[in-house]
């Protein structure tokens, strides 16, 4: 049991009422913070507590530190989750809460400004002897973004230093297209994140994108959890993720997985956190990419092999416990596939598509879990992120998985609005996912355009309007 008492979760959807329920679990009363818009969810109706912290638009509720943190004090909460997304990278949150004698469920202030500053990662990475992509520091100018593109070669990734979630992110082909690209992508960092440095990447066409989950204690206990797949994407966000990596050679998990710990370990990280790699197909080489110094959309495919409930972890780490597990007592069982059901029209360039869920019948059985904060006759709001569910199915191996992910997106039904299911329902039964040959742009290169020529009037009417 956790000695945590009250948990404020700061965020909405599915995550928040995944937190809620682990702190149910642990025996921890929760109080959730929401917008007027999100005042009658499913998460509002879970929680033991509700605030309205502000009207609809984020930066006037999930976004304000103030107004999170007041309503921790208010409600006398002496512990708060940040979800992912919204605030939960901000360093200026955890520091808040550390003034205020209301424990961050994270890691600190400085750690997280350290691991989620990109640049100053990479630099961390170096000096631990961690292979980083050629590329550059900070740059302050389109020649000397040129200058970096000359030396690593086209095409060249431009990122944001404080990025995340594609945002800031743009791939640049040629010296003609660069500064146009760099003008872009730093008035979109800026927007995002309020910071607008950049830094130049070569972009590595053929590879696989391999992520390590960690947990780690303040009394210096810290494990990896195995490794995640996450190679489908689109626009760089993630659509599909299975666990463990094994297409994905083991010596070379095993580097990964000890390079991802090395990192961990040089930031005195504590709590739930996520390394990020680059593994080059044609040479067989990996390379850090980035520290999520938060619990990541796609933990539940660590949770299923693994049988460790992370955010439950998370609360007891906070609350000062030890670690309830060693390296040795982390095992690996089967195969998990997690795909990101979101309110998006894919016949038509994935388009928001909010309204009202007539419909909502997730498939259950065996090996399934469906993560959602949805049910029939919920509004799926114009203002949020687009995530309806989380679909995860675990078999005992690929196979199993796969076979059994291709009945449930097959039986799960939902009416209103248009969501990614038949794209999933597209994607499961390609050759080259039943293969293991999916690589970052194979998405949007191989199959995407394949599937909306083959497709593009055969959406059922259910999922399209």
């Amino acid at each position: 049991m956790s000695g945590l008492t009250k948990v404020l979760v700061a965020n909405r959807g599915e995550i928040a009422l995944r937190v809620i329920r682990a702190c149910f679990d642990e025996g921890v009363r929760s109080v959730l913070t929401v917008s007027e818009a999100d005042r009658d969810s499913l998460p509002a109706r879970t929680a033991d507590e509700v605030v309205v912290i502000g009207p609809a638009s984020t930066s006037l509720s999930y976004l304000s530190v103030g107004a999170v943190v007041s309503a921790a004090l208010f409600t006398g909460c002496d512990g708060l989750h940040p979800g992912y997304g919204f605030l939960s990278e901000r360093p200026e949150l955890a520091e808040a809460c550390a003034r205020l004698g209301v424990s961050f469920i994270g890691p600190s202030g400085d750690t997280i400004r350290r691991g989620g500053d990109k640049i100053a990662a990479r630099e961390l990475a170096r000096s631990l002897g961690i292979p980083i992509g050629a590329g550059s520091g900070a740059i302050t100018d389109v020649a000397q973004a040129a200058a970096v593109a000359a030396e690593v070669g086209y095409p060249v990734l431009l990122k944001a230093a404080d990025g995340g979630g594609g945002r800031g992110m743009l791939l640049v082909g040629s010296a003609e297209d660069l500064p146009s690209a760099v003008e872009r992508a730093g008035a979109e960092a800026r927007a995002a994140f309020g910071d607008g440095r950049l830094y130049v990447e070569h972009f590595v066409d053929d590879a696989r994108h391999v992520e390590v989950q960690i947990l780690a204690d303040a009394h210096g206990n810290l494990v990896h959890l195995g490794d995640r797949d996450c190679s489908y994407q689109r626009r760089y966000q993630k659509l599909v993720e299975e666990a463990p990596a094994i297409a994905v050679p083991a010596p070379l998990r095993r580097a990964i997985a000890e390079a991802a710990v090395t990192l961990m370990r040089a930031l005195d990280y504590v709590g739930a956190g996520t390394v990020e790699f680059l593994v080059d197909e044609r040479t067989g080489t990996f390379s850090f990419l980035e520290v999520n110094t938060r619990v990541q959309v796609e933990h539940p495919v660590t949770e299923m092999v693994t049988g460790i409930d992370i955010v439950r972890e998370q609360l007891r780490i906070t609350a000062g416990e030890r670690l309830s597990i060693t390296q040795d007592d982390v095992t690996f069982t089967g195969h998990a596939i997690e795909f990101r059901i979101n309110a998006e029209d894919p016949y038509a360039d994935f388009a928001p598509s909010p309204g009202l869920l007539d419909v909502w019948l997730p498939p259950a059985g065996a090996g399934l879990r469906t993560d959602s904060h949805c049910h029939p006759g919920y509004r799926v709001p114009a203002h949020y992120d687009s995530l309806l569910a989380k679909l995860i199915c675990h078999g005992a191996d690929r196979a199993a998985a796969l076979a059994l992910a291709t009945r449930a997106l097959d039986a799960f039904r939902v009416e209103g609005v248009a969501t990614t299911l038949p794209l999933h329902r597209g994607l499961i039964r390609h050759a080259d996912v039943r293969a293991h040959r999916v690589i970052t742009r194979w998405v949007e290169q191989t199959f995407l355009p394949a599937w909306s020529r083959g497709l593009a009037h055969a959406a059922p009417a259910q999922e399209s309007h």
